[in-house]
């Protein structure tokens, strides 16, 4: 009986409750959490917010945000991303979070893969012009979310860009340990990213 209980309040976290892991499309759609390819954008474009609190790789609970470095993503610690799509035009990303260490610049990207045990899982940052050239790793030509987390270990960051996600090609937020192109990953959150029509 007690494992029963402790299902149903694991789907009850999980689907969460005024929107949370849920994205809504601009036709009315639902995305379901967790998908990590992001919905069908509609005719008035696409928006969606979702969060999550960190677990280690292989938790009882699973989430879909993995923190691989507790000492600066403390497992519990918390993350929201949303997203707004124009129809053939901009798209802004908002990252949130808390209980991270106090004081510490941190990295953060689109990546293209979901999150997985493996850091690697990921695959690489989202590139609105796809290059192997290290000149393409730069905020405008993919979504830099960078910031220092304050004492409250809580830090917030926002990237606008003229551009749309490509279907299926952009599928977590990966905090890295340092800001700019590269530094260890730290942490991964899969997110139903999506795209305008």
């Amino acid at each position: 009986m007690g494992l029963v209980v402790l299902a149903l309040a694991s789907a009850v976290l999980a689907t969460g409750a005024g929107g949370a892991y849920g994205a809504t499309g601009g036709d009315g759609g639902t995305v379901e959490p967790g998908r990590g390819i992001g919905g069908a954008g509609g005719k008035h474009g696409y928006s969606m917010r979702t969060d999550a609190r960190f677990a280690p790789p292989g938790a009882f609970v699973p989430s879909a945000a993995v923190t691989y470095d507790m000492r600066l993503v403390p497992a519990g610690s918390w993350i929201e991303v949303g997203q707004r799509s124009a129809e053939r035009g901009a798209t802004t990303v908002k990252l949130r979070v808390t209980g991270l260490k106090a004081g510490h610049e941190y990295g953060a990207h689109v990546h293209r893969k979901p999150c997985g045990a493996d850091p690697a899982a990921a695959g690489g940052h989202y590139q609105h012009r796809p290059s192997t050239d290290p000149a393409a790793v730069n905020p405008d030509n993919e979504v830099w979310l960078d910031f220092t987390a304050d004492a409250r270990g809580a830090g917030a960051a926002s990237a606008r860009h003229d551009w749309n996600f490509r279907f299926g090609e952009a599928a977590s937020v990966v905090l890295h340990s340092e800001p700019g192109g590269s530094g260890a990953r730290l942490a991964c959150f899969s997110v139903p990213f999506g795209w305008a029509a």
